[in-house]
């Protein structure tokens, strides 16, 4: 059960962010959004910067592995469920969706697909990323994007943490 409630557009005296979600996200609002309700300033803020790493120089490709990667990590059921739709529109197949746990000894993956996964292990599971690591992510990638992985880590690593701290139940469908 959730630690906090979720609020609706029937029951929220803040209607600007009823219309920003349902104009920018999927309706029905997912749960995540619906417990940030309550602080519209602060969901404000979250959405403007989730959406700056949706355009990101990154690949969409790229970006779900990474958060999939971070997802199975940490053990995030909320995140997988939401992210796996993500990465079948970004062009995974659902073979290498269900192989994100076992990336490294997968055929299914480029390297350059595996050095990615990698750096958000790494990032995930140590937060400092040696220099090994690093280098073999940016041997596919250029510093603009190099930039926006750790940026995207670093934001889903936070997201299965809030996610987590609140309590944030998996809507029914997922």
């Amino acid at each position: 059960m959730a630690r906090v409630k979720y609020l609706h557009r029937a029951n929220s005296p803040n209607q600007a962010i009823f219309d920003r979600l349902e104009k920018e996200r999927k309706t029905p609002t997912a749960n995540i959004f619906l417990a940030l309700t309550q602080t519209p300033e602060l969901l404000d803020g979250f959405l403007t910067y989730a959406n700056a790493l949706r355009s990101s120089p990154l690949s969409p490709r790229l970006r779900e592995l990474a958060i999939l990667t971070v997802g199975h990590l940490t053990n995030s059921r909320y995140e997988i469920a939401h992210h796996q739709s993500h990465g079948l529109k970004a062009g995974l197949t659902q073979a290498q969706l269900d192989a994100v746990p076992q990336f490294e000894s997968s055929s299914l993956y480029t390297d350059q697909e595996k050095a990615v996964m990698a750096f958000a292990k790494e990032s995930t599971l140590e937060v400092n990323v040696n220099d090994d690591t690093w280098s073999r992510a940016a041997a596919f990638l250029g510093e603009p994007e190099m930039i926006a992985l750790v940026l995207v880590v670093a934001w889903y690593n936070s997201g299965v943490r809030i996610m987590a701290g609140l309590g944030i139940e998996l809507e029914a469908g997922h």
